[in-house]
């Protein structure tokens, strides 16, 4: 799209710590964008921002998948990817742009003039501070759409930054067509893969299977035997990164040196190895070769001085490339209007196929999985999927007015018919999803995985094609008549009129601050992040009543010595993401338990993150997310219960677990209010292969069957803290102690520390407005409180 507008290659930085006002199309730029982790990073700084006085950033989305971004955004359309290109063309006939459409709402099915509307002054109100971004599912025009209304808005060089591509190759649709039909003619003679699966993932109709099996000699370079390498006449060991010399370019052009952590396990090479040997007809160590490209770069004159300052910095310093600001050739705004109805420019070939008939079909890269390469990971296969909490399976989605058109529930199998192409799968009905829609989740129904993911779902690749590898019209679906059983971790997405996820609007909690000031003593270990009540007072942030102060039936215990730890989520932050449950469950040895014990409600993972919709299911409800860790009660129901006192309090009070006392009545289970203990019904480890034996945390006990097991507040590392603490000759820090969910947080949502410490971040943010325990009115005095989520809706959009 941007090779379309401005006639060269670019690369994109979107910088969301800069905009007031996002606009995503048909994208996810905080899941499944390369840089997701910048993204969240500066989307989560706005949101709090705004709920700590400053401004506030504002997001919409306009999608027809609910996305992990549709999920976060203020406000969100519902539309068939196919209507973004007018929906594109509408907007910037509002915004006055040069080329814009005049299309009006009556021209995009379903969408209220007031949105349009509101959408477009916002814009207009926040030139220079706004940023608009197309999804990679849309055409080539739609990107150069994109690209032309944000130079109009004034968003270059300010929240979008371009650089040019230097040391990259952009992938390219027409080039792998083009290499299959040089298969097919006889005249490649010698096929190296480099890392690539083509014979999984490439479009379907370029069979690229039989097109390899024309060629004499084939290499290929992977970390596995998979469904390329078995065709291959030669397979070659793929090193990992961490066991490999490399180097990296970043978007923004900074260079840096990629080390290895360790020698290959298995003899593997790296890509840089294996050309080298091609290129040069020699066998060298990736070191040397990195060094030689590194000579033209650092110069000869102290050479190995200014290696090892890459080498210990990280990166090259000073190696950033300069801002570009590329002019458009023109028309660029006008190419939306004038796509067909799939989306795809008239003649294209990158997008749709140019169907008119039947339901939408939609091409998902899974959260977890991505396009397949990570199928034999057992942890991203048991990982839920943010929005739907399916594990271990992609069953095609539709919104409930479809399903019931259809007349499918979840669980029922479909035959999907395509393009000539047939593929049988079970359906899930997913509130908030455009109508006519189907999703196809790719990267599952792998045969060459491995011993995890071989056979694991169902192989949508082979409905998509070169010419509508996101999305196109003209599938139908017929019930066959049977069930295939799912496996969700959430099976209930409404909270039943509980505040278990607190929300208001930045208007709401500044008229509620103003009228009630935050208690201004933080909050100690005693009161563990509850604030002084007033009897008979709305509840903080006006959600319900709160009542007088709650009585114990026993003496409570005072921790008033030495660090008293405590923890803190933002619930305006998270982006409900799931980089800390698999944080936790690296770093605390946690298993896999397989679909059919899913099923059973037997998962392992000591945090969850629960997703609840609020609206209607049927029409465009709003999601909240919710990341559920033992709560560390100071009054926890789960000891009071244990016979063999298994579940104890320590004297830094954390509710923590004497694994060789457990006898396994799973009572401290059944009195937990949270649901957040976890009972080990096998020995989910005794099977475990040596090699991933390696990659346990030695600091962490491994469980045996019959123990409960659950979250600890990552007491290694709180002890590995204190010995470095000792060793240095000092106190504790703030800092000093990370969790392992709130390191791996890309949205910094979750702050850890020392109650005791009134400079620590986690008593700052217990002293927020915000702040609310869960399930206080139960008196467990939980130590993990969390911030509720704040709003910013558009006053002109309000009803």
């Amino acid at each position: 799209g941007l090779r379309q507008a401005i006639g060269r290659d670019v690369d994109l930085m979107l910088r969301f710590d800069r905009a007031s006002v996002i606009l995503a199309l048909d994208a996810d730029p905080l899941l499944t964008d390369p840089e997701a982790i910048r993204h969240a990073r500066g989307f989560a700084d706005g949101r709090r921002a705004g709920a700590a006085g400053g401004a506030m950033n504002r997001l919409y989305a306009v999608e027809g998948v609910y996305s992990l971004t549709g999920a976060m955004a203020d406000h969100r359309l519902r539309l068939e990817s196919r209507q973004i290109a007018p929906f594109l063309a509408a907007l910037a006939g509002r915004l006055g742009a040069a080329g814009g459409g005049a299309a009006g709402p009556a021209d995009v099915l379903d969408v209220d003039p007031r949105w349009l509307e509101a959408l477009a002054k916002d814009l207009q109100a926040n030139r220079g501070k706004s940023v608009i971004v197309a999804g990679e599912r849309q055409p080539a025009a739609v990107h150069a759409a994109v690209y032309a209304l944000n130079a109009h808005l004034g968003n270059t060089g300010k929240t979008v930054s371009y650089y040019e591509t230097k040391d990259a190759a952009l992938p390219s649709m027409s080039s792998l067509a083009s290499l299959v039909t040089a298969m097919n003619a006889g005249a490649v003679k010698t096929l190296v893969i480099l890392g690539g699966n083509p014979v999984f993932d490439a479009p379907a109709d370029l069979d690229f299977a039989s097109a390899m099996a024309k060629v004499p000699h084939t290499i290929a370079l992977g970390h596995s035997v998979d469904e390329t390498s078995a065709r291959a006449e030669w397979h070659i060991p793929l090193a990992h990164y961490l066991e490999s010399w490399g180097d990296a370019r970043a978007v923004g052009g900074t260079l840096s040196i990629v080390q290895p952590l360790i020698l290959p396990l298995f003899g593997g090479r790296s890509p840089a190895e294996v050309m080298g040997l091609i290129v040069a007809g020699k066998d060298r160590p990736g070191y040397e070769i990195v060094r030689e490209t590194w000579t033209s770069i650092l110069g000869e004159g102290e050479f190995d001085k200014k290696w090892n300052r890459v080498l210990h910095d990280g990166l090259l310093a000073g190696s950033e490339l300069p801002e570009v600001t590329p002019a458009a050739t023109g028309g660029a705004v006008a190419d939306p209007a004038r796509t067909n109805g799939t989306g795809a420019a008239s003649g294209s070939n990158t997008s749709g196929a140019g169907s008119t008939n039947g339901l939408e079909l939609v091409f998902l890269a899974s959260p977890a999985l991505h396009d397949g390469r990570f199928a034999n990971d057992g942890w991203l296969q048991e990982l839920p999927d943010p929005l739907t909490k399916l594990t271990w399976d992609n069953p095609a989605l539709v919104s409930p007015k479809t399903a019931d058109a259809l007349g499918v529930t979840s669980e029922d199998v479909i035959r999907l018919d395509y393009a000539k192409r047939t593929l049988e799968l079970p359906v899930w009905v997913q509130p908030g999803m455009a109508d006519n829609v189907v999703a196809l989740t790719l990267g599952y129904g792998r045969q060459r995985a491995g011993r995890i993911g071989s056979g694991i779902g169902f192989d949508t690749f082979t409905l998509r094609s070169s010419r509508a590898p996101g999305f196109d019209r003209g599938v139908t679906i017929t019930r066959v008549g049977r069930k295939y059983p799912l496996s969700a971790t959430q099976n209930h997405g409404s909270m039943e009129g509980r505040p278990l996820v607190r929300e208001s609007t930045l208007a709401e909690l500044r008229a509620d601050t103003a009228s009630h000031p935050a208690h201004s003593e933080p909050a100690h270990a005693a009161d563990s992040g509850r604030s002084e009540k007033r009897e008979g007072s709305p509840g903080r942030l006006g959600v319900f009543e709160e009542e007088s102060r709650h009585f114990s039936l026993w003496k409570e215990h005072a921790y008033d010595k030495g660090p008293q730890w405590g923890m803190t989520i933002d619930l305006n932050a998270c982006i409900g993401c799931n980089a800390c449950v698999t944080a936790c469950q690296s770093e605390n040895n946690v298993p896999v338990v397989g679909k059919v014990q899913v099923a059973r409600g037997r998962e392992m993972h000591w945090l969850r993150v629960d997703r609840y919709f609020s609206g209607d299911p049927d029409g465009n409800p709003e999601m909240v997310f919710e990341p559920i860790p033992c709560m560390q009660c100071e009054d926890a129901p789960c000891e009071q219960v244990c016979p063999v006192a298994a579940t104890v309090h320590d004297a830094q009070g954390l509710n923590v677990m004497v694994y060789n006392r457990c006898i396994g009545t799973r009572y401290c289970s059944n009195n937990c209010p949270y649901k957040v203990r976890r009972f080990n019904f096998f020995n989910f480890t005794k099977d475990t292969p040596d090699i991933l034996r390696l990659a346990m945390n030695p600091d962490v006990t491994v469980r045996a069957r019959g123990v409960m097991e659950k979250c600890t507040y990552c007491t290694q590392r709180i002890n590995r803290s204190k010995i470095d603490a000792k060793l240095a000759g000092r106190e504790l820090r703030d800092g000093d102690v990370r969790t392992a969910c709130q390191q791996a947080c890309p949205a910094s949502a979750i702050e850890f520390g020392n109650l005791r410490d009134p400079s620590s971040r986690v008593v700052k943010a217990k002293a927020d407005p915000r702040n609310y325990a869960l399930l206080d009115e139960l008196n467990t005095k939980p130590r993990t409180t969390y911030l509720a989520k704040v709003r910013n809706p558009n006053p002109d959009l309000e009803v």
